[in-house]
């Protein structure tokens, strides 16, 4: 079986797969094991550990840095690509997250989770207690392109152009009740509170929300529901309904966002749409027909799951206690 480096192609470049080296068994091994743990961890390290004025390694990058350190004499970048793609590192690949940094993040999102498995305080929800997780989608634009799409016969699929006429935005608010697969949702031109106050009558008038004996609203600290003020103006519009506040930065425990990323990838890319009453006709055509099929998402991350999550996070960097307090008041 050929090597990339016997085809002429450049084996630190190779895309996917893993390596087609066959080992010679009972050859000689040309690196021992521990240059080769040394080449792993040379991978596993940030650039900065080595004063390099880069943001991430590349595989020339790792051959000369275990040159340099004098970890072997030479190596070649296939060699260093098939170390590496034996136990699937990929140093130059790369995501963002953001540390949970809220004081309360535990105990606020226990709860979070705790309902959607029909629990609050330690007992199992009535029949008469709904979960609701809202929230709004802000500046959908409708993009007029300035030449019509177009199916392309060559296995390419939908060629839509770059350039867009900017036709304006609409804000998109929807309310999801997690236990009965029920959506809410309105086209309003901007987000705040008036308009999320609207979406939250729009579910609070209709049964059996009005006289359930309690239907929590799980919805972020954003300015529309700040943590501060939402639970009272929510208490004074509707007596039983109850504010329930994930963590901060933790909007993947709010499952109305499931139903946003569904929104974004089926109705909303690409985004081709000739002005404002087509993208609105977009949204709320999208959400009814969304309804006729609606099921409960499969959530099954408990609050177990993410105790033994938390347990397996380094050591939280530590925060200023002003800090701490704008993020438990955001």
């Amino acid at each position: 079986m050929k090597t990339p480096s016997e085809t002429g192609a450049s084996a630190g470049s190779r895309r996917g797969g893993p390596s087609t080296t066959v080992p010679v068994v009972g050859g000689p091994s040309f690196f021992p094991s521990r240059e080769r743990a040394a080449v792993k961890a040379v991978a596993c390290e940030l650039p900065a550990r080595y004063e390099r004025p880069l943001s991430r390694l590349f595989v020339p990058d790792i051959v000369q840095i275990v040159v340099t350190e004098q970890i072997v004499e030479a190596i070649s970048a296939s060699t260093v690509w098939r170390i590496l793609d034996a136990d699937a590192l990929k140093p130059w690949r790369h995501r963002t997250w953001i540390y949970p940094r809220d004081p309360e993040f535990y105990p606020r999102a226990a709860g979070v989770l705790d309902l959607y498995a029909g629990i609050w305080h330690g007992k199992a929800l009535r029949e008469d207690e709904f979960v609701i997780c809202a929230d709004e989608k802000t500046s959908i634009q409708a993009r007029r392109r300035l030449h019509p799409p177009t199916m392309a016969r060559d296995g390419r699929g939908q060629r839509v152009e770059h350039e867009y006429e900017r036709c304006g935005a609409w804000a998109y608010l929807a309310a999801w009740d997690v236990r009965h697969a029920k959506l809410f949702d309105r086209v309003e031109e901007t987000t705040g509170i008036a308009p999320f106050g609207r979406l939250v009558d729009q579910v609070m008038r209709c049964e059996p929300y009005r006289s359930a004996r309690r239907v929590f609203w799980i919805v972020d600290g954003g300015s529309s529901h700040y943590r501060t003020t939402f639970p009272q103006r929510l208490g004074e519009a509707h007596c039983n309904a109850e504010a329930v506040f994930p963590p901060v930065h933790a909007s993947w425990l709010n499952q109305v966002e499931i139903y946003f990323s569904i929104v974004d990838r089926k109705a909303l890319t690409p985004n081709d749409l000739a002005g404002l009453p087509q993208a609105r006709d977009r949204l709320l055509g999208f959400g009814e027909e969304f309804r006729r099929r609606a099921e409960p998402f499969d959530w099954n991350f408990t609050r177990e799951d993410l105790r033994r999550w938390l347990e397996k996070l380094p050591t939280m960097h530590t925060t200023t206690p002003e800090r701490n307090r704008k993020m438990t008041a955001a």
